[in-house]
């Protein structure tokens, strides 16, 4: 899955992709105003020795494997998951206008998804954006949510746990590409090659580099 919802409505990218090119797309975007771009992945297996895979699932948060492990004593085997990936990618495009910022604030029915609830390019300077968690629909609590600067992205500037309502807030700088992503997983049965069904949920956003006054002379 690969959409555009924009100001006047959705479309379809889908065929647009092309992986194998030297661009996988070539986007345009005809008025002003803020973008959505939704991305789904296919899904991929993924097997881990459990020392590894242990780690993961401690330092990721992830309560419903660490505790499946635990109950059925397997905590000592090897992690097998199929995973996949949900991407959205907001641009801004010109000024802002005076049409409904719902494309942004709305789900759109991924099966993990992070929502702002407010536009991070009308947020005023110095307060939070707050942002909602959803799985398979409804709100997330527990689960660790982490915003990366693009640009250092060797470890999250800040990290936040959703409360009962799947809600977390960080305060955005105003310079810069950020990334707020957040894992979630749940027990799977008849999969032969996995345990767990894993999703990587992202929202990618960015503002203009500031140019300092001597560079402006």
């Amino acid at each position: 899955m690969f959409r555009e919802i924009g100001p006047n409505g959705g479309m379809d990218l889908k065929d647009s992709l092309h992986p194998t090119s030297e661009r996988d797309a070539v986007l345009s975007f005809p008025s002003p105003g803020t973008y959505v771009l939704a991305f789904q992945s296919s899904p991929a297996y993924s097997n881990l020795p459990s020392i590894r895979y242990n780690d993961y699932i401690k330092v990721e948060g992830l309560t419903p494997s660490i505790q499946a492990r635990a109950q059925s004593h397997t905590s000592d085997t090897p992690g097998r998951e199929v995973y996949s990936r949900r991407c959205k990618v907001l641009i801004q495009v010109g000024g802002q206008t005076a049409k409904s910022q719902n494309q942004v604030t709305a789900p759109i029915g991924m099966s993990l998804e992070i929502v702002p609830e407010r536009n991070p390019y009308t947020l005023p300077a110095g307060e939070p954006l707050p942002v909602r968690i959803l799985f398979e629909g409804r709100p997330l609590a527990g689960a660790l949510v982490k915003l990366t600067n693009l640009e250092f992205d060797g470890r999250p500037v800040a990290m936040r746990l959703t409360d009962a309502a799947g809600r977390a807030a960080f305060i955005m700088p105003r310079t810069g590409d950020w990334l707020i992503n957040v894992i979630w997983t749940k027990p799977v049965k008849g999969n032969r090659d996995a345990d767990f069904d894993t999703t990587f949920s992202s929202l990618t956003f960015g503002f203009p580099k500031q140019v300092s006054s001597a560079n402006q002379r």
